[in-house]
């Protein structure tokens, strides 16, 4: 691999739903617990306290004409607008998500073709020299996505790379499930394109998966209602757990990716976390300077958008990076020569985290 070909983002994109599902919409939910057991405190009660933990007041649901690979589409279109390519000149188009297209009213999962061929086709890419392939990879997806399109690139193999992170999350969540108000749909994509440079681009990545007990902290489930007879198979998590694992080893991922770019987090302008949980997001932020000898982190490095846009997967960090860079996020820039991190946690348990300077 040829250590002065970077990988550069030339365009980015998003697709924010239009439709706001306030916290006040499931006030009228039966929650019930994990074990079966209904949850006898009020509603009011239940929601207050998980918008006091996620920081959560809103999220946006998909149209119901739109699946999964349509937000993709939107977001790809987007961001070929934006870096002005002509779109036969992709090398390679990766698609990250969970669940596939999944229609309303419906928990099944559609695969065939891929949301990647599907996306292809909608953008009337002809050439068949652009390959188009799914990556399943929990809510580190997009930035997986990066990773794997930055060997491509490094390699010689690709020059142009379309990476995009797109979901329909509120299809398959368990409405008495207290967790699935955490969850929302939206798409966000880059494409990555190989320039020789020295200054600028994606300087390190790190990726690991922890496969213990972290393996099943997220995962498939019937619903927590024991009355709901159902096949359907829902997105169910143990958040203390998560919360728990993140706190200890996200930190530490991103500690190795500083070192391995060389960079002191004192040099960080901006460090992109997938929009999971705010508390946990803060907390991970702090052990992440404290580790550095810094006590009080500077907390104005790390926009959110979770509070109005949920927890939308893979889709999270791509959309908060194009909301940056189009200056649609008010307080927030990245300017040339800003060192960003980018970092995701999710089911797998799975995490990556990478050092990009502008």
């Amino acid at each position: 691999m040829s250590t002065r070909i970077k990988s550069i983002i030339v365009g980015t994109g998003s697709f924010v739903p239009v439709n706001i599902i306030s916290n006040n919409d499931f006030l009228e939910h039966r929650f019930y617990e994990k074990n079966g057991e209904p949850i006898l405190r009020e509603n009011s009660e239940v929601i207050q306290k998980f918008q006091d933990i996620t920081e959560i007041e809103e999220r946006r649901y998909a149209n119901k004409e739109h699946m999964a690979s349509d937000l993709g589409y939107f977001a790809a279109l987007n961001a070929i607008e934006s870096s002005g390519i002509d779109p036969e000149t992709l090398d390679y188009i990766i698609v990250a998500h969970n669940f596939g297209d999944i229609a309303p009213g419906s928990t099944r999962v559609d695969v065939l073709p891929t949301l990647g061929s599907r996306i292809k086709h909608k953008l009337g890419i002809k050439n068949p020299d652009c390959v188009a392939y799914d990556l399943p990879f929990g809510c580190p997806g997009w930035l997986q996505g990066m990773i794997q399109a930055d060997y491509y690139i490094r390699s010689g193999d690709a020059k142009r790379v379309l990476i995009i992170g797109t979901e329909t999350l509120s299809r398959v969540t368990d409405p008495h499930d207290r967790d699935s108000m955490i969850y929302a749909d939206g798409s966000g994509a880059t494409i990555l394109e190989g320039k020789i440079t020295d200054n600028e681009g994606i300087l390190a990545h790190k990726t690991q998966t922890h496969t213990s007990a972290e393996a099943y902290y997220l995962y498939s489930g019937g619903s927590s209602n024991p009355d709901l007879i159902t096949d359907d198979q829902f997105i169910k998590m143990d958040g203390r757990k998560i919360y728990e694992y993140a706190l200890k080893n996200v930190p530490l991922v991103i500690q190795q990716t500083l070192d391995k770019s060389g960079t002191d987090v004192r040099d960080v302008k901006k460090v992109l976390v997938h929009q999971a949980n705010g508390k946990m997001d803060e907390a991970i932020l702090k052990r992440l300077f404290k580790m550095n000898g810094i006590t009080d982190a500077p907390m104005d490095v790390m926009p959110m958008t979770i509070a109005n846009f949920g927890n939308s997967s893979v889709a999270t960090v791509p959309t908060l990076l194009d909301m940056i860079l189009k200056n649609k996020l008010d307080g927030h820039q990245i300017n040339k020569g800003d060192t960003v991190v980018f970092t995701s946690v999710g089911s797998g348990m799975n995490i990556n985290s990478m050092v990009y300077r502008f």
